[in-house]
């Protein structure tokens, strides 16, 4: 009976790593807001802007694309100004390829890297005709893989032009993410990871724009305005400044 071996313990299955882990809530900031506080975030940013728009003027999942690109460190206001002028006379890959990559940049030399972005639209434009028969793809790598889009351009086309519950972290949600401790991360893709684990399902669709638009308005790089924010008494930054009360 000594020697007797104890019973064999059963290990449990290993994770399959082509399967992503389920969604949770709160994974991202698990110490800072509950589910509860996170849902009550959300609704109030919906309630106060039930259809989000993207301020970047596009008539078209191409024209789009073409804006999103033209973005990166530029403002929308700025990009609008360039692309009213370029979509005059090119709004297709054909006639983006056509113009040439010399009007193009001479047409959006008002933004910055001008001569870059306008390699690359032409370049984007002419790879849209040879590999996708002109029309924008409505695919991740696929897009990606045109000259000019990293991932936060892919996010916003499958999100504005195709409807994908996607989040695009750009500077304003990387700092949210990150001073509002709702995802903390030390890249945008972490960031990014930690609000798909938090935020809603039922607001997934239009909670990159919120973010955009209370970082770009409310929530600003230098003094935050917490007198007009609409979420002050939920946020547990500790950069919040809230008046003294009279």
């Amino acid at each position: 009976m000594g020697n007797a071996k104890p019973p064999a313990t059963k290990r449990p299955p290993a994770p399959d790593a082509r399967r992503p882990p389920p969604r949770t809530h709160g994974a991202a900031g698990a110490g800072v807001y509950s589910p509860a506080e996170i849902e009550a975030i959300f609704t109030r940013l919906s309630d106060a802007d039930p259809e989000p728009k993207s301020e970047l003027e596009y008539t078209d999942p191409f024209t789009l694309l073409v804006a999103v690109v033209l973005s990166a460190q530029a403002t929308d206001a700025g990009v609008n100004k360039a692309t009213r002028r370029l979509f005059a006379l090119a709004d297709t890959p054909e006639t983006m390829v056509d113009l040439g990559e010399e009007r193009v940049a001479e047409l959006i030399r008002t933004i910055g890297l001008y001569r870059n972005k306008a390699k690359n639209v032409v370049a984007l434009a002419r790879q849209l005709i040879e590999r996708h028969g002109g029309a924008v793809p409505h695919d991740r790598a696929a897009l990606e893989a045109l000259p000019g889009v990293g991932r936060k351009t892919a996010s916003v086309v499958l999100n504005v032009a195709f409807g994908e519950p996607t989040i695009a972290v750009d500077t304003h949600i990387f700092r949210l993410g990150n001073r509002l401790g709702l995802a903390p991360g030390r890249t945008p893709e972490e960031v990014e990871r930690g609000l798909l684990a938090i935020v809603p399902e039922r607001f997934l669709q239009h909670a990159h724009h919120w973010l955009i638009l209370h970082g770009r308005y409310t929530c600003v790089a230098r003094g935050p305005k917490c007198g007009n924010c609409r979420i002050a008494d939920l946020c547990k930054s500790p950069e919040k400044r809230l008046p003294a009360a009279a």
